[in-house]
């Protein structure tokens, strides 16, 4: 994925709802939220913390409030997307310009900024489910002293997602070319998505 390094051009990236991106962009700016990118998406943010962004994909575009949860919704515009990880986020989704109702999302983003001048925050659930480590990762470690250092030194959450990346591969062959891909990752201390945490 190219790094983008300005909502031009990742507006200019998603040429096919530029228009609307603009658009929304607009209502947005018309705020006090400060516009960044981060996770190679626009942000908006109040005091260095992340109220909202936006996003477009291959059918829709969308608002992202990263406090969602904590939003009346009376319109009912807002759904979780991943209904099972999702905790406090909410998406206000779109599927052409003329689908939004700017005053609705002028609404949405002035109450998402009011809540979080409220400090209301739903932080995430630490994860602490134990470790597995699957029997061809295991092998490695055993077998490279360097290695099972480096692994050792990972924090939880980074040796569970290398671990649960081996173990939800179907095929025998596709988690041996996910071990190796992984292993000079392990080597080095990089944790599988840090590239997407950089911003």
């Amino acid at each position: 994925m190219k790094k983008v390094i300005s909502v031009e051009g990742y507006i200019e990236s998603n040429s096919h709802f530029s228009e609307a991106l603009i658009f929304l962009r607009d209502i947005i700016n018309s705020t006090e939220l400060e516009e960044t990118i981060k996770w190679n998406m626009p942000t908006y943010c109040l005091n260095g913390k992340n109220v909202l962004g936006i996003g477009a994909f291959k059918n829709h575009f969308c608002i992202w409030f990263h406090q969602g949860v904590f939003l009346k919704d009376e319109q009912h515009l807002l759904y979780n997307a991943q209904e099972e990880k999702t905790k406090a986020m909410r998406q206000m989704r779109f599927n052409s310009k003329d689908a939004i109702n700017k005053a609705a999302v002028l609404l949405y983003v002035k109450e998402a900024i009011d809540n979080q001048r409220l400090g209301r925050e739903l932080k995430p659930q630490r994860n602490t489910k134990a470790v597995i480590i699957p029997d061809q990762l295991k092998e490695v470690l055993h077998s490279d002293d360097h290695l099972k250092a480096s692994f050792e030194a990972l924090t939880l959450s980074k040796q569970r997602d290398y671990c649960e990346h081996i173990s939800n591969a179907k095929r025998e062959a596709t988690k041996q070319t996910r071990l190796d891909k992984i292993v000079p990752m392990i080597s080095k201390g990089i944790g599988l998505h840090d590239k997407y945490k950089s911003c």
